[in-house]
This record gives structure tokens, C-alpha cells and sequence, in this order.
């Protein structure tokens, strides 16, 4: 990705910077094996300041499209981001662990050279769904029966007009 943008990230949050742009999608490496397609642009900002409690924390934010695969049909699924996640800065490992065992606070270890762009796109890979798929109704593959399968008129009716022939 060219134009890194390598911040110290407690300066940043001590200092309460914010930072915004947009990125083509074909710009995130990573992202890219996750995408049908790689058309478009994400739009992000990056924000730091400190908590209530003065501990230093990073918001992200970042809103766009992408296309993904619809792993029932296999056929483009357009996905909405809508990003906006809070990340606690730890100072050193022993911070991090601590912090770690809190599973409602999402922290990572605050690097005097955090590439931002990775960092957005760690949170856009965390963000996507496990197994994309349309609504039944608008998967290509069709409505699908109340047992997981594809609802057919007569799937079988071919191999009942054989049988009638003999």
C-alpha cells in the first residue's frame, strides 16, 4: 500500500490527533483474498485522545462497500461497513496481558511505528462475516426448503419418467 501513514500511537492519543482519507480497495493487500471484487474506495479516521480514566485510546472509523462472495451461490454479495471501533493502548506486553483478560475492552500494543492502513484493515478483516450469504430470496440459487436445501418443483421427476419406460 503506498502513502503509509506510521504514527506513534500514545503520541497520537496523548496529543488527541485525528486523521482521515480515503483508500482504493485494491490498495489492501490482505483484504484483497476476501473480496469478489476490488473496485470502490472505503472512507476512514482515525482519531486518538484519552478515556475518562486518562488511559490513551484510538477510534476507527470506516464506511464504504465491498463485494463479497456469497458462499451459497457463489455470486456477488454487496456489504455495507459501517466501522466504528474503540481500541485501549496498552504500554508494554504486561499492560496488554492485563488488559486482555477484560473480553469487553478491545486493546492492542501501542508501537511508536503503527501503520494505520494496516491497523484499518485488521479491523475491516475482523468486521466481515464468517460465512457471507444472500437472504434466501435473493440468492441466485434459489429459495431454499426448511432443511438447508435447495426447494425444487420435482428434483427427481427426470429419473421417474426413465423408470416409467421400462
Amino acid at each position: 500500500m503506498p502513502d503509509r501513514l506510521i504514527i506513534d500511537l500514545v503520541d497520537f492519543a496523548h496529543h488527541a490527533r485525528s486523521h482521515h482519507g480515503k483508500i482504493a480497495l485494491c490498495q489492501f493487500e490482505r483484504l484483497h483474498d476476501y473480496l469478489a471484487a476490488d473496485s470502490g474506495e472505503l472512507q476512514y479516521a482515525v482519531t486518538g485522545r484519552l478515556d475518562k480514566d486518562g488511559k490513551p485510546v484510538l477510534q476507527i472509523l470506516v464506511t464504504g462497500e465491498i463485494t463479497l462472495q456469497c458462499q451459497r451461490c457463489l455470486g456477488e454479495l454487496r456489504h455495507i461497513l459501517d466501522l466504528n471501533t474503540m481500541l485501549l493502548l496498552a504500554q508494554n506486553e504486561n499492560e496488554l496481558l492485563r488488559l486482555d483478560e477484560d473480553e469487553s475492552v478491545d486493546c492492542i500494543l501501542a508501537a511508536r511505528d503503527t501503520d494505520v492502513l494496516a491497523l484499518i484493515e485488521d479491523e475491516i478483516i475482523l468486521s466481515l462475516p464468517i460465512s457471507p450469504r444472500h437472504n434466501e430470496a435473493e440468492c441466485s440459487i434459489g429459495p431454499l426448503n426448511g432443511q438447508g436445501r435447495v426447494a425444487r418443483e420435482k428434483p427427481l421427476g427426470a429419473l421417474a419418467e426413465l423408470k416409467k419406460l421400462h
